[in-house]
């Protein structure tokens, strides 16, 4: 649990799959970033294969929120050969301008795949229906 002016908070993280079900999901405390929980709650992931063999631990595509547009995330998206859509925030985008071709190229991002991540904010709503959740 985390402190803030309002009281203890806390910041739930989930992975879900196009169909807003979810995947995993871990809690932080509220005054905690985002960012550094990317990589726990994907390497948590195990999605169960429909015959015999091994649960997959690599999704294809990871569409995420622009709080875990990092360098470092980005780094252990490309490490792990996972796919990202992930908007990158306005203050990123003019620092590396400012650097000009020090700053390197803006990473890939495709709008259409994006769009979809939707589904995300729809399991976190469906999750806010639940009391239990909703109010811890």
């Amino acid at each position: 649990m985390g402190r803030s002016r309002g009281g203890l908070t806390s910041k739930v993280h989930v992975l879900s799959d196009d169909r807003a079900r979810p995947l995993k999901w871990l809690t932080s405390p509220g005054q905690r970033g985002d960012s550094p929980m990317f990589a726990l709650v994907l390497d948590g992931l195990r999605i169960r294969r429909r015959g015999p063999g091994r649960p997959r631990r690599r999704p294809d595509r990871v569409r995420g929120d622009k709080a875990y547009s990092s360098r470092d995330n980005r780094a252990y998206l490309r490490r792990r050969g996972i796919k990202a859509t992930i908007a990158q925030p306005d203050d990123q985008r003019a620092h590396r301008k400012r650097r000009g071709q020090a700053g390197g190229r803006p990473p890939a991002f495709d709008k259409a795949p994006y769009r979809r991540r939707n589904a995300v904010e729809r399991c976190v709503n469906k999750w806010n229906q639940f009391r239990a959740v909703a109010t811890r």
